[in-house]
């Protein structure tokens, strides 16, 4: 991902902690309007616990002082910018690393990069992307028939049944990302629901424990996260070894092992790859599947667009850019579930917000949360629909924050990759129904998430 890539409160800890308390600070950011901070030494950090999430401490932050407004974390000034005028303006040219993955890496206790500058570190960034585009490419198959023994399970089920969105979908994309980014070895459950389980524990704690502190004061908690971590490292290594020896060159670690990376740095990959891309999949996934059951209409538009494109036949590569209704749809889900709701990034060089100068070594974080329902550049902002993107502003507001175009994240691609099978498949033999009284509300994480478990019920489409 490049400039509007995902970060999490953990890495704005993390970064702040690491590299902003070396440079001199005033105390106000350049005159930007905002909160003083409330705690010497905290500066505004319980305030976001007390919002729950700096996401909704952000939409606070910016109904109260606008588009551009500063607040503090520890002794330090951080920025934040709310629409997408503030973000057109704002330059940061630092175009050679992968936010989400320095910030991944960055709480994995792993280097970004080669560790040989700039080039480097651009050249690993391309293989990554690279091994996962060919992973793609060379097990389209194996995502087909994933997505077929979930619809086909879904078909069999009584048309009264609740069917769990969360469990479902995460399962659809744990054997998804294991089997296209570590080999034939994960088509077996027993491997799958044992790298689910250390996945889990190392995601649950990446989303939370750091802001408060209360990862480091639970011993308990940190040695579970510490074995985790541990026993994913091992078995990813484990497996690169044994892929080595292989001819088949088909799959992500496949690629890696092919480049001049080592085996601590291939390893690291496949830990983003894995942990980013199975979260990222699954979320996509269940909230375009529950905005679905919530309106007859698009679900028919988008079965319309189906037929015409694909008839009968199993979706393609080389169909996908086809759907552009489809591609709509999902664009509509990762806007109105703020599907990736925070970015940020290191201003490395002085830049300028409408009056206001943005000093060198400032934490500018992009509220991408509060821009995707911003009235000012979406109508309707609460409103799921995907029609909107007909019109060329919403693509270029929309490509802007890097959710499109060549800012998109690889993870991201691989998700909506992934989403558009699923589509594909289960909309041209399945209605799917939303339960009567229920609310799915948002957990806005560094991955947006269903506060419960989302339920649906499904009918044949022929009936």
């Amino acid at each position: 991902m490049l400039d509007f890539a995902i970060f999490a409160v953990t890495f704005v800890i993390i970064l702040v902690g690491a590299v902003l308390y070396l440079y001199p600070s005033s105390r106000r950011a350049s005159g930007i309007p905002g909160l003083y901070p409330t705690d010497e030494k905290d500066g505004n950090l319980q305030d976001i616990i007390n919002k729950g999430s700096l996401h909704e401490f952000l939409v606070s932050l910016h109904q109260e002082f606008g588009s551009v407004a500063s607040f503090w974390f520890g002794g330090r000034p951080v920025v934040s910018l709310g629409s997408v005028k503030p973000l057109q303006q704002h330059i940061n040219p630092n175009h050679t690393t992968d936010s989400f993955e320095t910030m991944l890496k960055s709480l994995l206790g792993y280097q970004s990069g080669t560790g040989g500058g700039g080039n480097e570190s651009v050249m690993r960034k391309k293989l990554y992307e690279s091994a996962i585009n060919n992973s793609l490419k060379n097990n389209f198959s194996v995502v087909l028939q994933v997505v077929e023994e979930l619809v086909g399970k879904w078909i069999s089920f009584p048309e009264a049944q609740h069917i769990p969105l969360c469990a479902h979908l995460l399962g659809l994309a744990l054997k998804t990302v294991t089997q296209l980014g570590l080999g034939e070895p994960f088509k077996d459950d027993a491997k799958v629901i044992s790298f689910r389980k250390n996945h889990d524990s190392i995601w649950s704690e990446i989303g939370k424990g750091y802001m408060d502190g209360s990862l480091e004061k639970s011993s308990s908690r940190k040695a579970h996260y510490e074995k985790a971590l541990s026993e994913m490292e091992s078995m990813l290594l484990s497996v690169s070894r044994e892929r080595k020896g292989q001819r088949s060159q088909t799959v992500f670690v496949d690629v890696l092992l092919q480049s001049n990376l080592t085996e601590q740095q291939i390893m690291e990959d496949c830990m983003v790859f894995t942990l980013a891309g199975c979260v990222i999949t699954a979320n996509l996934c269940i909230w375009a599947l529950h905005f679905l059951s919530t309106s007859e209409e698009v679900q028919d538009k988008l079965y319309q667009e189906l037929e015409d494109v694909l008839g009968s036949d199993p979706v393609s590569l080389d169909k996908i850019p086809q759907l552009r209704y489809c591609q709509q749809v999902l664009n509509e889900t990762v806007r109105t579930a703020k599907l990736t709701p925070v970015a940020a990034r290191l201003q490395e060089v002085e830049g300028k917000v409408d009056q206001h100068v943005i000093p060198k070594e400032t934490l500018v974080i992009y509220a991408l949360g509060v821009v995707l329902q911003d009235p000012d550049t979406w109508s309707a902002a609460y409103r799921f629909d995907p029609d909107r993107f007909e019109e060329q502003s919403a693509r270029k507001s929309f490509c802007l924050l890097g959710f499109s175009g060549n800012q998109t994240c690889p993870e991201l691609r691989f998700a909506y990759t992934v989403a558009t099978v699923l589509l594909s498949t289960l909309v041209r033999r399945l209605k799917l129904h939303q339960l009567k009284g229920q609310v799915a509300e948002v957990r806005s994480e560094l991955v947006s998430t269903p506060k419960e478990e989302t339920w649906i019920t499904v009918s044949s489409r022929s009936s």
